[in-house]
């Protein structure tokens, strides 16, 4: 049997090409006009698109830059305030019981939403005003965790936690006997910071450091980065001649 000829095919061609495109679903724009791609028509593009941006990663709450820029004082309100609270509420930790902190921040809270919503039914009531509830825009917001993000955020913190189990069981095993004698060290020193002071109190002394470090740092890069490799090289020779001395770490290098 022939086939049908080019001309017989064309007509279906051209009413296909001629503007005869049914509108993208959900969309009150051009005919065939894809939301993802503009004015191209809704294709396979589209679908792959769409099918991307569904399946992404989640964005973090606190990305690396923005720790970045808090840390350094980039926006020093922001940092201020930041810094501030956090500092408050460890000093208030290590003066009073969690539970006695908590249930005053909760306290505080309540009462400033609380008069802010009394305050403004009073106006309105005053003003005859339909402005309606003052948290309208906070209470509209969807925060609601999807099930795929929550398994993305509990992967990621899988690999650390699978990281650290190893790392634990190859201290505490004496996979490496440097590696383990400096943990030992270190917990040894670490006995008497604990003699001196609490918790709480290397909290707000890491807060402090943190806060303050890399900007010296950032200020003072040059004289710092020659002073800490002086003590890096020192350290090394130091460990070099532990390591030629221990039994066993010797016969181990010559092989």
């Amino acid at each position: 049997m022939a086939e049908p000829s080019a001309a017989t095919q064309s007509p279906s061609i051209s009413s296909s090409s001629s503007g005869a495109e049914p509108s993208a679903p959900g969309g009150g724009g051009s005919p065939g006009a894809c939301p993802a791609l503009g004015a191209k028509s809704c294709g396979s593009s589209c679908a792959d698109s769409f099918v991307s941006s569904s399946s992404s990663q989640p964005v973090s709450l606190f990305s690396t830059s923005q720790v970045h820029d808090l840390i350094f004082w980039r926006d020093v309100k922001k940092t201020g305030f930041v810094f501030g609270t956090t500092l408050i509420m460890l000093l208030s930790l290590a003066a009073f019981s969690v539970i006695s902190v908590v249930s005053y921040l909760i306290l505080a809270l309540l009462s400033v939403t609380i008069s802010f919503r009394v305050y403004k039914s009073v106006i309105q009531a005053v003003q005859k005003s339909e402005e309606g509830h003052p948290f309208k825009a906070y209470l509209d917001v969807d925060i609601t965790l999807s099930s795929e993000a929550f398994h993305n955020y509990v992967n990621a913190a899988m690999v650390h936690i699978n990281r650290a189990l190893k790392l634990i069981i190859r201290l505490f095993l004496v996979e490496d006997l440097v590696d383990s004698l400096k943990l030992a060290v270190f917990m040894w020193l670490m006995t008497y910071v604990g003699a001196v002071f609490n918790g709480i109190t290397l909290l707000i002394l890491a807060e402090l450091l943190i806060f303050s470090v890399p900007i010296v740092y950032e200020k003072y890069k040059t004289q710092i980065d020659h002073y800490v490799g002086i003590a890096r090289d020192q350290t090394k020779s130091i460990v070099e001649k532990i390591q030629a001395k221990l039994p066993g770490i010797a016969k181990k290098k010559a092989e």
